[in-house]
């Protein structure tokens, strides 16, 4: 997968302080990773957030760290955001090394329409969003695409086994027997919303975090 680039600099502004850093148009962030110090770090907030909207999940990022003749491979481990505003407050750079495998989650999209829905109106239900990996960086996928087309029953399913998945690069960290997809009978579909709900009708919190980074993010003094 090709690389993005971004250019970062050194930062010393730390704790409250980097609320003048937001005003001013720069978003703070760190990098960390196996066996390396973490740096304080801050980037340019709309270079960041055009990277951010143009790399897919687990992209390899350039980081280009003023003051440092090499560009440092990373990937995006969290990403933190204002929940009204959603502006970006403060992001984490996970520094791999091109030789070595790295866990990650890599999304599930659906494509294709099922003939099982259109024909016996059923309801297609996506049951998993991301698929634990590992590989080394370069060899992790964007995503996971999962044609439904061939869903022609009511009750049929597509498993993690039916994945196309070159298995000498990558290696899937979750049962293969797991169901991505399937296409439920709409009584059925209605039944397992109503048992997702708590006594009193209120929705029941959602299950099923994502798989855990490489290595635990260090208290961040944002």
């Amino acid at each position: 997968m090709a690389n993005n680039e971004l250019a970062v600099a050194p930062r010393t502004v730390l704790g409250k302080k980097v609320k003048a850093l937001r005003r001013s148009g720069v978003t703070p962030a760190n990098i960390y990773g196996h066996k390396i110090e973490s740096t304080a770090v801050q980037a340019d907030t709309v270079a960041l957030t055009h990277l951010l909207r143009t790399s897919t999940r687990n992209a390899i990022i350039d980081l280009r760290v003023e003051g440092e003749g090499k560009a440092r491979p990373v990937v995006i481990r969290r990403v933190e955001r204002d929940a009204v505003s959603t502006e970006i407050l403060h992001i984490d750079f996970y520094q791999i090394s091109l030789t070595e495998k790295i866990q990650a989650d890599v999304p599930v999209v659906l494509t294709g329409s099922s003939p099982a829905v259109s024909t016996f109106g059923g309801v297609l239900l996506q049951t998993l969003e991301r698929v634990p990996v590992e590989a080394l960086p370069a060899d992790i996928p964007a995503q996971f695409e999962v044609d439904v087309s061939g869903l022609t029953e009511l009750e049929q399913s597509f498993h993690v086994r039916d994945l196309e998945v070159d298995a000498t690069k990558v290696a899937i960290q979750v049962d293969p027997d797991v169901v991505l997809a399937r296409v439920a009978s709409p009584r059925l579909a209605a039944a397992e919303e109503g048992a997702a709900e708590t006594p009193e009708g209120a929705p029941a919190p959602a299950g099923g975090e994502p798989a855990a980074a490489p290595a635990a993010p260090p208290p961040s003094e944002s």
